[in-house]
């Protein structure tokens, strides 16, 4: 029976504990070998049976640590996953993958050099609605899309003291739900032509809590958005081609499933119980309303992959391109927003 690869998770705040400490425990093929995080009375209460290190050295130096998962502040992301693959190991990083380009580049010709695998942990790529709707679009039922809109809306009028929302690098929704938002679109369309991106600060204080994309395709235009004070929230998705439209409402729910403490692969895990709508005419003229039940989501597979990489039986989901595509997109949206320009790409 094949052995389990000992990750290592550098980092136990919100990313993880509610995500990435429960996905590698339930993930086959993979065993949580330690946790390095300054809260080790709460690491010793929450495992029993996890190596609790004090410093990512202790982590990276282990020999039984096969690979190491980053969920740290986005600052430390690029400096801890070059020293990780120095020290011959592995490397998973929480989005974003670096603070730029340039850093990223680091990165990956790190782990070419020393021969191992890195990549980047975009989960929202098994969001249930993200996967319906790529199914959508692989039938047809839409024809040639127009737009397609994608919003991440939350309604927080006051501003945590926590790093995410401080201004700092790497802090703000560009680098917090940037990644995600623009990695979906990346994968349903490909790379634009040009983006044309408006962020803010509409809070008064801390950082980007508003961003608003337009990728610029020939005869299309995805939308990305997210704001920090919005209290009725628009459709998660809304897209529309020249045989009709689709529109979903709500967030997917393995986020509040792992926050509520449901363990990934239980009962229910993934199924998004608000279905999505596709609007289209009939052959009389008439307008039809159809739900489109949602595919289930699991962000497991990520992390499968990251295993199949690392045993050489196929790439991870996050190729080293798509790592770097995503990171020169995240730079030119801020020297678009910046400059108050589009920016070709």
């Amino acid at each position: 029976m094949p052995v389990d690869l000992q990750v290592a998770l550098i980092g136990y705040g919100l990313a993880g504990r509610v995500f990435h400490a429960p996905l590698i425990q339930h993930t086959p093929g993979l065993a949580l070998h330690s946790v390095v995080s300054s809260r080790r009375d709460e690491l010793r209460r929450h495992f029993t049976d996890v190596h609790v290190r004090a410093a990512p050295t202790e982590a990276l130096e282990d020999p039984a640590v096969d690979a190491v998962v980053i969920a740290t502040p986005n600052e430390q992301h690029a400096p801890l996953a070059i020293a990780a693959l120095r020290a011959g190991k592995h490397v998973l990083v929480d989005k974003p993958f670096a603070l730029d380009t340039a850093q990223a580049e680091t990165v990956l010709r790190t782990a070419e050099e020393h021969a191992r695998v890195v990549t980047v942990f975009q989960n929202r790529r098994f969001d249930a609605d993200f996967l319906t709707l790529r199914q959508l679009l692989a039938s047809g039922a839409l024809g040639d899309i127009a737009e397609c809109h994608s919003h991440f809306d939350r309604f927080r009028p006051h501003v945590r003291d926590r790093w995410r929302e401080r201004d700092q690098p790497g802090g703000g929704l560009w680098y917090d739900l940037g990644p995600h938002l623009l990695d979906q679109m990346l994968q349903l369309f490909g790379w634009p032509q040009a983006i044309t991106a408006d962020l803010d600060c509409q809070r008064g204080e801390g950082s980007t809590d508003y961003l608003h994309a337009v990728l610029h395709y020939p005869r299309m235009r995805a939308i990305v958005h997210a704001g920090s004070l919005v209290a009725a929230a628009a459709p998660r998705f809304t897209v529309h081609g020249s045989k009709g439209s689709w529109i979903k409402h709500g967030l997917d729910v393995q986020e509040a499933q792992l926050a509520a403490g449901k363990a990934p692969g239980a009962p229910g895990w993934g199924l998004d119980p608000q279905h999505g709508v596709h609007s289209a005419f009939d052959a009389e003229g008439q307008l039809q309303h159809t739900t489109v039940d949602n595919l289930p989501g699991d962000y497991r597979k990520l992390y499968s992959a990251f295993a199949a990489a690392i045993n050489g039986q196929a790439p991870a989901e996050v190729t080293p391109q798509q790592a770097v595509q995503l990171m020169q997109m995240l730079d030119a949206g801020r020297l678009s927003a910046r400059e108050r320009r589009t920016i070709a790409l």
